[in-house]
């Protein structure tokens, strides 16, 4: 392949023309986002979306990155004098980085190895004519290659020195160890064993003290668990072809060796010695070069997994429903410390604090009701926001009680997730955006303001800090801050800014502004006071026409001079919404949200040589309801009184909650106990579940049926299959919610998960290791432990 077959490989990836794959390259390198091109620039790229930008944008990367190291690989041996017209052909139709890197191998620059110094001695010869003529006597022939000057000092020197030639030479033919990756692949089981003397202390990884799994079944949590076990110290983990305790059979790699280079038993003279070549090349040099190739596999497609199941958390989190402009009373909670409160206004500036102490030790009960009312009176507070981590239900007692008592302030209470705001709290950002205010107290405002808009407070806290991903710490943080940061451009530009209200955070994740510029815009607005319409914004230094290009489509201007600025219709496109005005024969305050005139226009009556259908009937859509927020309607759960701690939970006891997190093997789900439960992916509905975002997403009310609580554990089993009993559940939901592996003899398919509902039980039996060179050697991390204590850290 080349550069230029670049665009077509994409093309037959993502199921576009080539044509659209060159215009969006065309546009990517110009400069542009992938938010614009997905909104502005449909007739430029055939209409590709947001998600297959994202696609072209991530495998343009490697593509481009393949084809600079394979121009490297083609230098490196033409320099060496090595290329040959046929290895060349093979070169440049390697479709991947490993088959590249595969035919380098034999050229690839090395420290001087067994093979090299037997080339030396002049032992090649000896090789070639044992390895082409099997009929030759190995002993016979090798005696005269005999050369005490040349480090050969007897027969078995000579033959040992033939056989590291002939091994390197196996093992780096790429046709080879092509065919051996991909077998091993299709056929090993990963292996996982306790390493002796860390049973107590590695109990959560119980589920992986005696496991096997096909390789290419082995889900992405369970792998990344078993390297976090094998990262502490406490498995090890191993490949396994065929059956691992048969010692009297070739293993299959061997056999495959062997079959590769035409070696095989036929009682010639030399047949034997080739044969034990074979062995040799599998077992010292290519068993551990694929075993390790194949666990880097394992764990990149493993973290690529995770890292896609923390984007659309991520995703659901930031689109959460706003609960909108309405003046929110926070409560941080707290027992010694006591309760954080802060007050925000109905455009989320901070207007008031003070700290209560209602809970144990100073049991100020009444005081604390007596200055939540006061507070709420005096702000005209419509919502209480309540963070959800220690002291929570008890605080949300406070707020019911306080409503009761004051039915007259017409309050509504609302538990709000705290994960990261802690982070928040300590940021340089909020040290500037509220000075002077105690470091709890900025936390408390946070959460309200996270209540009244998700999105735009979110916004201010790095992502990997949200916390609702799945082993985040085991993978690339540069990978996953990358993708997160991708969610988070989508989010906030699918959602739209307010220009004049907007942080420097928020605006830094429009499209083309960043960091710099945002604090420019803001710097602007404080000094000018708000912006009167978009074109104002080519009055902030630094800000050029083509930024103002990238971003002017995703800013609002609410209230402004133009009634246009409001909308997502872009600048550029105003022209056409005048030809619209002037079909319909009204001005713009009467057309904008007119339904019925703007849906019996014809969208291919505007369109121009800049501006075809796809784009006139977004403006169309837009006008309807210009700003429309694409986010949910905002609803809250409603927890059940007198269930506030994990010991308050009976099975089949029927509660609503808010999912919090979901994992590949099901979702959390915050009851009010302090302690999220797990529905695992089975129990999720009456049918089959594959994906459990299938079902449900953060931020979603649900209904729960509590199967199993282990108190001494802090684990909650739960079902939304309301036809679920406790009793017939066996505990299984709890013990084996985890997506526990099948576990027994080698070669014993793995359960899976059943359709019926549980998952499958612990077959017990015992797995003795590796053989042929597959035999242990790595270390690896348990799954309902593991799940529920990697799940959610409350305070972020």
């Amino acid at each position: 392949m080349t550069v230029a077959a670049i665009p077509g490989k994409i093309a037959a990836e993502i199921n576009a023309q080539e044509s659209q794959i060159k215009s969006a390259i065309e546009l990517l390198d110009g400069g542009a986002t992938v938010p614009f091109i997905a909104r502005y620039r449909k007739e430029v790229t055939g209409g590709l979306d947001d998600a297959q930008l994202r696609t072209l944008e991530t495998r343009l990367t490697y593509l481009r990155e393949m084809e600079e190291r394979r121009e490297a690989i083609v230098k490196s041996i033409d320099e060496q004098g090595k290329m040959t017209d046929d290895l060349m052909v093979k070169i440049m139709s390697a479709d991947t980085k490993a088959r590249l890197e595969d035919l380098y191998l034999p050229y690839k620059p090395k420290r001087r190895t067994k093979a090299q110094i037997a080339r030396e001695a002049g032992l090649e010869p000896l090789a070639d004519m044992l390895f082409g003529d099997p009929t030759k006597d190995p002993e016979k022939e090798a005696a005269a290659f005999v050369d005490v000057e040349k480090g050969v000092e007897d027969i078995k020197a000579a033959l040992d020195g033939a056989r590291q030639i002939l091994v390197e030479r196996f093992a780096e033919d790429a046709a080879l160890v092509g065919a051996l990756r991909d077998y091993v692949w299709e056929e090993a089981r990963l292996v996982s064993k306790v390493i002796e003397g860390k049973e107590q202390d590695g109990a959560k990884f119980a589920d992986y003290f005696d496991y096997s799994e096909p390789l290419k079944k082995v889900p992405s949590h369970r792998a990344l668990a078993i390297f976090r076990g094998r990262k502490e110290e406490v498995l090890q983990a191993s490949l396994v072809v065929g059956d691992a305790e048969d010692r009297t059979t070739p293993h299959p790699c061997e056999l495959k060796v062997a079959h590769h280079f035409g070696i095989r038993d036929e009682g010639r003279a030399s047949d034997k010695w080739l044969a034990d070549t074979a062995r040799w090349a599998w077992r010292v040099k290519l068993s551990l070069f694929i075993e390790m190739e194949l666990m880097r596999r394992l764990w990149e497609d493993a973290e690529d997994e995770a890292i896609k199941v923390f984007a659309e958390n991520l995703r659901d989190l930031l689109l959460a429903a706003p609960a909108g402009s309405r003046p929110t009373l926070a409560l941080d909670p707290g027992f010694r410390t006591g309760v954080k409160v802060a007050v925000v206004d109905a455009t989320g500036k901070l207007v008031d604090t003070h700290t209560i102490y209602p809970h144990q030790p100073q049991n100020q009960w009444d005081q604390s009701v007596a200055a939540i009312a006061a507070l709420a009176l005096r702000h005209k507070a419509e919502l209480i926001a309540i963070g959800n981590g220690t002291a929570s239900r008890e605080t949300d007692q406070l707020a019911a009680e306080v409503i009761a008592k004051h039915p007259e302030l017409k309050l509504t209470k609302i538990m709000v997730s705290e994960a990261g705001a802690s982070v928040y709290s300590a940021s340089e950002y909020a040290s500037k955006e509220l000075p002077n205010v105690d470091v709890s107290l900025r936390g408390a405002a946070s959460i309200g303001r996270r209540l009244q808009d998700p999105l735009a407070e979110l916004v201010k806290i790095d992502p990997k800090s949200i916390g609702v991903g799945q082993y985040q710490h085991d993978i690339s943080a540069f990978k996953l801050g990358k993708a997160l940061d991708a969610v988070v451009e989508d989010c906030v530009n699918g959602v739209g800014v307010d220009l004049n209200m907007a942080s420097a955070p928020l605006l830094a994740r429009v499209s083309g502004v960043g960091p710099g510029l945002a604090e420019a815009i803001v710097s602007y607005r404080d000094q000018n006071g708000a912006f009167p319409d978009r074109e104002a914004l080519k009055n902030v230094p630094r800000l050029g026409p083509k930024v103002f290009e990238q971003c002017a489509g995703f800013l609002r201007v609410n209230g402004g001079s133009n009634p246009l600025d409001r909308s997502a219709v872009h600048p550029e496109a105003y022209p056409v919404v005048q030809r619209i005005l002037t079909a319909a024969n009204e001005n713009i305050e009467q057309l904008i949200g007119d339904v019925k005139v703007l849906r019996g226009l014809k969208p291919a009556q505007f369109t121009d040589e800049h501006f075809g259908e796809p784009t006139v009937r977004d403006i169309l859509a837009e006008l309807e309801k210009p700003g429309r927020d694409p986010r949910p309607e905002f609803k809250t759960a409603t927890f059940k009184d007198g269930v506030e701690k994990i010991t308050d939970l009976k099975p089949d006891m029927v509660l609503e909650g808010v999912v919090t997190n979901v994992a590949n093997f099901g979702a959390f789900v915050d009851v009010g106990v302090h302690q999220d439960g797990l529905v695992h992916v089975s129990a999720l509905a009456d049918r089959f579940v594959k994906d459990p975002r299938e079902v449900v997403k953060p931020g979603d009310v649900v209904k729960v049926k509590v199967l199993e609580v282990d108190v001494a554990r802090k684990r909650i089993g739960l079902s939304m299959r309301m036809g679920d009993k406790a009793e017939q559940a066996g505990g299984a939901q709890s013990r084996s919610g985890q997506d526990r592996p099948n576990q027994g003899k080698p070669g014993q398919k793995s359960g899976g998960k059943g359709r019926g509902g549980k998952p499958p039980r612990s077959g017990g039996a015992s797995n003795k290791g590796g053989s042929g060179g597959f035999g242990g050697g790595s270390q690896g991390a348990g799954a309902l432990a593991a799940a529920f204590a990697a799940a959610k850290n409350k305070k972020g």
